[in-house]
């Protein structure tokens, strides 16, 4: 790559990393002590953001919502994750690739990352962190789910945020969001700038394909793949 500014955006959950199972369970705990019962079913979370997942969720579990259920489960959900770092470490892995792929990003002259997740905050941070992946990431740049916001638009907040924080212009066609499945591919389209799907959560290569992903890989594992894909999409 040349030396140009370029802002890389890492979607967490399937694509750098899978925590499904400590997921499934701070939910669990989240509902029991925002609702005052055992959760019976969770909605289902691929490109999804937190408030999408709760809301859906307390509809499957026949609650009646109201505008208190979302910052008492937000914070009910940070605070499960929070009781939950040593699960996260034996539980949760890297996906087979990630961390060669951030590694050689960081290495990468004019390139800055950071994540776009649906994810809270609290949450994103702990899931990078806890796996080792944060100290590659500007993660104060970062797009995450602050129930107000779509994807794409936390995509140009990340963009907005980069720019402020390194001095440097990131347009939609020097951002480049790597994701897994085709909602997250909907919303780099929305935002306008390119995408690599990676094959890695629910959605097959084919189903990303169709849903327009400019690229489509089928695992993270081929570091000089990953690499070539973020040089070719923007060049500017």
């Amino acid at each position: 790559m040349s030396t140009l500014n370029r802002l890389v955006l890492w979607n967490i959950d399937q694509t750098l990393v899978d925590v499904g199972r400590v997921t499934r369970d701070a939910y669990a705990e989240a509902f029991q002590r925002t609702i005052g019962r055992p959760l019976v079913r969770l909605a289902p979370t691929p490109g999804r953001t937190e408030s999408e997942i709760i809301f859906e969720t307390l509809a499957f579990n026949d609650v009646v919502t109201t505008d208190d259920h979302l910052p008492a489960f937000f914070t009910a959900l940070a605070e499960a994750f929070g009781t939950r770092r040593a699960d996260l470490r034996a539980h949760g892995r890297v996906l087979a690739g990630a961390r060669e792929a951030v590694e050689a990003l960081a290495h990468v002259p004019g390139v800055v990352q950071s994540v776009l997740t649906g994810s809270v905050r609290p949450n994103a941070v702990l899931k990078v962190t806890e796996l080792g992946l944060a100290p590659r990431l500007d993660l104060d740049a970062g797009g995450y789910e602050n129930g107000v916001y779509s994807k794409a638009a936390l995509l140009e907040l990340a963009r907005t945020r980069a720019a402020e924080r390194h001095g440097a212009r990131y347009p939609e066609a020097a951002t480049v969001y790597i994701a897994d499945s085709p909602r997250d591919v909907q919303a780099a389209r929305i935002a306008g700038s390119p995408i690599i799907a990676v094959a890695t959560g629910s959605a097959t290569q084919a189903e990303l394909r169709a849903a327009g992903a400019d690229r489509v890989l089928a695992t993270l594992a081929d570091t000089n793949a990953v690499v070539s894909a973020v040089a070719e999409l923007t060049r500017i």
